[in-house]
């Protein structure tokens, strides 16, 4: 197997970042150049800029409009609009065309410069004062020699243009008024956005399901080992403790595939159930969850979805009597 294929392999925490640059004029006139990243497996292709067509009722001033692309009409956002920057004139601005939450949409930008494959553990997350700075735009930092690389929320920033496309959780889901359950259900989540652990969080809550909360996969596996010794120290069975672990997959430090594959090689951990809840689930990256035995892959922000996997999955491996209506 060559070194390429070994990188991509899925479980082995790496990743490929697409770089690109920003060309930016600051207040005082003077030139800058921003760099910044997205995960390769994000991204369908990148062209030269296309003529957009401008949209009806657009809400939001990046939204440059629309093009056509092998018969598909994808909406244009200008980033360094979004970002808030004043971006130095080009004639050779490229496009970034990509799909996650099961919508494609393009970036302009002024250049791509190359694809990096690095590791999770190299991607640092933001302290709190570069995420008060770029209002909770960044995921990830990457630190090269001589420049920085700042991964992008992409998710935030469709979310932020096109709120239909926020997490929504079915009425049907909730627990009904003075509903009790013999055992509760208790969850682990592991995600590296705050916005998203909190949201995700309070729509599992009203499910009736115990939520507990992992900033990155890292922080989710030592929390499972320490449930794991728990578990043995009193001579119980996991499920007593944690019923299913919910999990991103991009992640800083540790990725959902890397947790995954960690938890399903663990003779004790591997009884429990692992969804993969994630904006790269995708038909054409499904088969890297699989590999790592993943027992079920939902797309964000389908949190309605979810909550039915959940429901479905402890029904089935652990005896969960749920409401009838509430099986699928």
């Amino acid at each position: 197997m060559s070194q390429s294929k070994i990188l991509l392999e899925s479980g082995t925490n790496e990743l490929e970042i697409v770089e690109f640059t920003i060309d930016e004029v600051g207040p005082d006139g003077k030139e800058y150049t921003g760099h910044y990243g997205v995960n390769v497996a994000k991204v369908l292709e990148i062209i030269r800029r296309p003529e957009a067509t401008a949209m009806p009722n657009t809400t939001h001033p990046c939204v440059l409009g629309a093009f056509n692309l092998r018969s598909r009409i994808i909406p244009l956002v200008d980033l360094s609009s979004w970002l808030g920057k004043r971006v130095k004139d080009s004639s050779t601005q490229k496009v970034v065309v990509t799909e996650f939450n099961n919508v494609i949409n393009a970036f302009l930008v002024s250049e791509v410069n190359r694809i990096h494959r690095i590791s999770w553990t190299q991607v640092e997350p933001p302290d709190a004062y570069l995420t008060h700075y770029t209002a909770s735009s960044i995921t990830g930092v990457v630190k090269f020699e001589n420049r920085i690389i700042l991964i992008l929320d992409m998710e935030k920033i469709i979310a932020d243009l096109n709120p239909n496309l926020a997490f929504q959780l079915d009425k049907s889901e909730e627990a009904r008024e003075g509903e009790k359950r013999e055992r509760a259900v208790r969850v682990l989540i592991a995600d590296d956005s705050s916005m998203i652990r909190g949201t995700l969080s309070r729509g599992l809550l009203k499910v009736g399901f115990e939520v507990e909360q992992s900033i990155n996969g890292k922080e989710a596996w030592d929390r499972l080992l320490e449930i794991k010794a728990q578990a043995e120290g009193e001579g119980r069975p996991i499920s007593d403790l944690l019923n299913i672990v919910v999990s991103d997959i991009e992640m800083p430090i540790m990725d959902g595939h890397n947790l995954c594959k960690r938890i399903k090689d663990d003779p004790v951990l591997g009884k429990l159930p692992v969804i993969l809840f994630s904006s790269l689930i995708t038909d054409r990256l499904r088969h890297k969850g699989e590999a790592v035995g993943a027992d079920d892959q939902i797309s964000k922000p389908e949190i309605t979805t979810l909550s039915r996997r959940i429901k479905a999955l402890l029904r089935e491996r652990q005896g969960f009597d749920f409401p009838a209506e509430a099986r699928v």
